[in-house]
């Protein structure tokens, strides 16, 4: 009798298949964490925009005309809308980029009349799970 040397090939095939199965529930998990870091990353953009929006309020402007006037500027993760008028009540919106179960979807820091800020997002409580904490749907 030889010895045999190496792997068979049915072996190999199970190696194959334990594979497959593990990348077919490690994608879509790879996938969801790639949503939530995108809003966050969002989230994370618009944010600086909140203390310029402050320093124009303080400094008594009405307007701003651009966006670059609060620090901001649209990236390849987000694209921000243009605010024209200061009000008590304004808001900095970004309008999301990037992976499919997130695209064109919005979130936004929301200032309320007695000056607090709030974290917005019009992402479904369906898919909650790629909201940022502190973030509410609205």
């Amino acid at each position: 009798m030889k010895n045999q040397k190496g792997f068979t090939l049915i072996e190999l095939m199970i190696v194959v298949a334990i594979i497959a199965i593990l990348a077919a529930i490690a994608l879509p998990m790879y996938q969801d964490y790639v949503a939530k870091s995108q809003v966050t990353a969002g989230l994370a953009e618009i944010t600086p925009g909140k203390t310029q929006y402050e320093v124009a309020l303080n400094e008594g402007k009405t307007s701003v005309a651009n966006i670059a006037e609060l620090g901001l500027k649209d990236s390849d993760r987000c694209t921000i809308t243009p605010i024209t008028a200061l009000t008590e009540t304004g808001s900095v919106e970004c309008t999301l980029k990037g992976n499919t179960k997130i695209i064109g979807k919005k979130i936004r820091v929301e200032r309320a009349a007695d000056g607090t800020w709030a974290c917005k997002t019009d992402i479904t409580a369906a898919d909650k799970k790629y909201i940022p904490s502190g973030c509410v749907t609205g």
